[in-house]
């Protein structure tokens, strides 16, 4: 009867199951980091984005700003003193034509809106932890005040503005007023149509209320320029920080 032998199996040494053990362990440090790696450059680069973006809403400010700074905002302002210049020396009729188009530059209402697309987004999807950059994340929100503080003295001129109409109505022929819009556009009148009123009491009331919206508009444009300088800053801030 024949015998069979099993081979034996040879024992490992505590060497090589330590040298085992050791390239396993190496082999998921290597990987973790590996992956910590990956994620560490994606929230890189998207910070990056963010901050590129960000910069470009900025440049729309500036744009939108220099608009209302010094062609939208500054005619009303010309349109609320050169009124007011006619009805405090008394010259009314004769000056209709004038009286007319001034009285409808004032109910404009030039806005600034910010291009808000990447704040907004940052502030939705909790991203603004990847703003790894304390100073970085301070001009951010440093900025996004200032555009809700022009945003609140915005609606105080809107109110007053509002308190203006009922006067408005009573000194000028709507049925004018109506003629002379031009979708965005006001034309003066083809000639001196008569006023609805040459009250000199409405006249008063009238520049009572012109001149507390000249001292809204007056801020308005004051926080403009602010609002100007800081996203100018911003801008050189953040592109030589992340250059």
């Amino acid at each position: 009867m024949e015998v069979h032998h099993h081979p034996q199996v040879e024992k490992k040494s505590f060497k090589e199951y330590f040298l085992e053990f050791l390239m396993i362990f190496l082999a998921v440090t290597m990987g973790f980091f590996a992956e910590n790696y990956r994620e560490h450059l994606a929230e890189v680069n998207k910070e990056n984005d963010y901050i590129q973006t960000f910069i470009e809403d900025l440049k729309t400010d500036t744009t939108k700003i220099k608009q209302l700074l010094y062609i939208e905002r500054s005619l009303k302002l010309k349109a609320i003193d050169s009124l007011l210049f006619l009805m405090c020396t008394h010259q009314i009729k004769g000056h209709e034509n004038d009286l007319y188009y001034f009285g409808r530059i004032v109910t404009r209402y030039p806005i600034f809106q910010s291009n808000d697309r990447t704040v907004t987004e940052l502030k939705n999807s909790g991203s603004l932890r990847l703003i790894r950059n304390e100073a970085t994340a301070d001009s951010i929100i440093s900025y996004q005040k200032a555009v809700e503080e022009i945003y609140t003295v915005q609606d105080d001129e809107n109110a007053e503005r509002k308190d203006l109409y009922p006067i408005l109505c009573r000194m000028y022929d709507p049925f004018i007023f109506d003629k002379m819009a031009e979708g965005f556009k006001i034309i003066r009148p083809n000639d001196n149509p008569p006023l609805r009123s040459y009250d000199t009491n409405i006249q008063k009331d009238l520049a009572f209320y012109i001149s507390e919206i000249k001292g809204s508009d007056n801020l308005v444009i004051r926080n403009l320029q602010n609002l100007e300088t800081k996203a100018e800053n911003v801008i050189a801030f953040l592109q030589k920080k992340y250059y």
